[in-house]
């Protein structure tokens, strides 16, 4: 984006010597050197994707460009599980403790969202915590009027976001100022809690195998120590928790029945059918005995525990549970990945919506690497998803597929990144997904 030249506006007053070395300092400890550069591959990071569809939203004033190409790539093909990402760890946690040591960063209060164009003493100490965090140059304290929030100030702020898994769309509300004054040593507390995690994990996985971080809500497909997809995914509720597991995945399931896990049964079926006595025949759910005998509906006792007696399973077709495919790998808990008729849930924030199996947004894409190697061709995969038939399809080798529970973790690049303890295994708790 070109710089504007801008004449006749009145000068920033400049910060007290002491707040400004301060906040350099600050900033300096937990960037890397060249956290404020952009990479020179010749690849669109995803700030610049993000902003560039959205650079008609300039201030009206245009006092400043807003340069967001001066930002790295924050997203990595580093393997979350890796001898890298242990480094990367050790390495930033000095720098983190050195914040701490002197007093943190500011806490942002507003009673009203902040966008592009808002003109607060709240965008100062935006601009501040921004800088401390390593989201904004030092620098940029100087650039045009410090209490507006500029495109300098939604780079950065995009920026957390990314880095926080928040959605990157600049605008500083409830959600984004909770995450954002979680304190420097509750966050430094939960890198070094998940440093122990991840060394525990950072041996050889296998040449390919599939990750999936439980607080991310993120799947990774990786291959030759490099990650060469991302998905995000929905993983279980606070009560129905997505489990740490380790295991192979040796089948692919093309249009399944969906049989009805007991735990559904009992809190979602039993109580469905007191209120609305067609519901299992409007989802297409049928009821089966010991001996394979479809049961009537009608003819069991909804205000008792008798269904719990049956066997519930759904009719593959666009209501199915599953959707279009399942990614089978055995596991006590009995869960597993699968596609969603409820694709609009993969843009929130929040994404734990279900019990305990985990869905995966755009699930053709790993459906199609994983059985790469078994003779199946990208277009032989779209025709299966396409065609409605059941299938089975058996992958030549297994895959590896590991789950666990990984809510901070830091990039080569020396970019740190945080989610929700959503299960409260940290101690810092929820706080995008207590919405």
């Amino acid at each position: 984006m070109e710089r504007l030249k801008v004449t006749n506006l009145p000068a920033a007053s400049p910060l007290r010597p002491s707040r400004r070395a301060l906040l350099g300092g600050l900033a300096s400890l937990i960037a890397m050197p060249g956290m404020a550069l952009a990479e020179q591959s010749g690849h669109e990071s995803p700030l610049e994707a993000l902003t560039r569809s959205q650079a008609v939203r300039e201030w009206q004033q245009k006092f400043d460009a807003g340069d967001t190409s001066r930002y790295e790539r924050i997203k990595s093909d580093l393997p979350l599980l890796s001898p890298d990402t242990v480094a990367a760890m050790e390495s930033m946690i000095p720098r983190l403790q050195e914040v701490v040591s002197r007093g943190g960063w500011p806490q942002v209060q507003s009673k009203s969202k902040l966008k592009i164009g808002s003109r607060s003493e709240a965008v100062q100490i935006l601009r501040q915590r921004l800088v401390v965090s390593g989201d904004m140059p030092a620098e940029q304290l100087r650039t045009g009027y410090r209490d507006t929030y500029d495109s300098y100030v939604d780079a950065a702020v995009r920026r957390f976001q990314v880095r926080h898994g928040l959605r990157p769309d600049g605008i500083v509300d409830q959600t984004v100022l909770d995450v954002m004054n979680v304190t420097a040593d509750v966050r430094l507390r939960q890198l070094e809690t998940n440093l122990i995690r991840i060394r525990s994990m950072s041996g050889f996985l296998g040449d390919r195998y599939v990750f999936l971080n439980i607080p991310a809500a993120e799947l990774e497909m990786v291959e030759q120590g490099r990650v060469v997809e991302r998905h995000n995914a929905v993983v279980g509720k606070i009560d129905r928790q997505t489990p740490v597991l380790s295991s192979q995945i040796r089948e692919i399931n093309f249009h399944p029945y969906w049989h009805v896990p007991v735990s559904i049964i009992r809190k979602d079926l039993i109580p469905k059918m007191q209120t609305e006595p067609d519901y299992l025949a409007k989802n297409h759910i049928r009821i089966y005995d010991q001996r394979g005998q479809e049961v009537a509906p009608e003819s069991i006792d909804w205000n008792s525990e008798q269904a719990m007696q049956y066997r519930f399973r759904q009719d593959p077709g666009g209501d199915n549970a599953m959707s279009t495919v399942k990614v089978t790998f055995p596991n006590t808990h009995d869960v597993y990945m699968h596609d969603t008729p409820f694709k609009d849930l993969f843009g929130d924030n929040n994404r734990f919506y279900s019990s305990g199996c985990m869905r995966i947004q755009n699930i053709q894409g790993l459906v199609t690497w994983l059985l790469r190697d078994s003779g199946w061709t990208p277009q032989q995969v779209e025709d299966a998803l396409r065609n409605g038939q059941r299938l089975d399809a058996k992958l030549k080798g297994s895959v590896p597929v590991y789950t666990n529970y990984i809510t901070a973790w830091a990039t080569r690049e020396g970019v740190i990144h945080f989610r929700d303890d959503i299960y409260n295994r940290d101690g810092v708790g929820m706080l995008v997904a207590q919405e």
